[in-house]
């Protein structure tokens, strides 16, 4: 993902903000579970994406990332719409234990933007399935310019997704964070319908790390700058993960 890259990450301030006031809350409802769970991947597994990574002579990319992951942010279905027999080779050629977390496609986000989509949702929910016990939590994406105006939207979406898929949700209008009674409501809607609210840590857009948790599920997409410091960010982020599960975090969802 090059979402929020720039060119000099070095005048960037890349400390972990603190937490939102209500995440402790949220965690403390999950504290006596101890079914904690870590999904660690990168959004592809292609070769251009990955460079250096994969052994010469690798024959198939998928079987042998997934001896080196445990998951893989699915962001090829966000472009296309795949048959159900895709994801039935896809489930074959990985491991037990491992995930896909499928993003839902543009149709859905971008193109129609959660307008008459029960079909197109339906569709896509039947194709995923067949990844079976592989399937992770599927996500969606909304466009740059998704405003709070079509909160409606959101709120009809949240409300009729099945219960039983775990869904996490990510927006990226800055009027979403900037006004905190807009951003009490989304929070609000989330954790009533038990949707993982996305964290994204990128440098040109840190608005986007809101640190609200709306379950007991922390889904971070974490854009590296190719800069010394990277390591550095990843060490703060298993210090506030190690702080969460404390707390009462159940899913890790990590995806670089």
């Amino acid at each position: 993902m090059k979402f929020g890259k720039i060119d000099n990450p070095e005048i960037v301030d890349f400390t972990i903000p603190t937490d939102h006031l209500d995440t402790e809350a949220v965690l403390s409802k999950y504290k006596n579970q101890n079914n904690f769970e870590a999904y660690i991947g990168c959004a592809k597994w292609n070769r251009q994406d990955l460079k250096g990574f994969y052994p010469r002579g690798t024959k198939d990319e998928l079987m042998y990332y997934a001896t080196q992951f445990n998951s893989i942010e699915l962001n090829a279905t966000f472009y296309r719409f795949f048959p159900p027999k895709q994801f039935e080779k896809w489930h074959d050629k990985t491991p037990s234990g491992f995930k896909f977390f499928p993003k839902l496609t543009q149709d859905i986000s971008h193109f129609r933007r959660l307008i008459n989509i029960n079909a197109l949702v339906d569709d896509y929910l039947y194709a995923v399935s067949n990844l079976k016990e592989r399937l992770g939590t599927i996500f969606l994406q909304m466009h740059n310019n998704f405003s709070p105006k079509d909160f409606d939207r959101v709120v009809a979406f949240a409300e009729s997704w099945p219960k039983e898929i775990p869904l996490a949700m990510e927006f990226r209008h800055t009027d979403w964070f900037n006004d905190e009674k807009v951003s009490q409501e989304l929070y609000h809607l989330l954790e009533e319908n038990n949707i993982a609210n996305i964290l994204v840590d990128t440098a040109g857009r840190r608005d986007l790390l809101h640190m609200r948790l709306t379950n007991d599920e922390a889904f971070i997409r974490y854009v590296g700058a190719n800069h010394k410091n990277d390591y550095t960010r990843l060490d703060d982020w298993v210090g506030r993960i190690k702080q969460w599960k404390q707390q009462g975090l159940q899913k890790l969802h990590f995806f670089v």
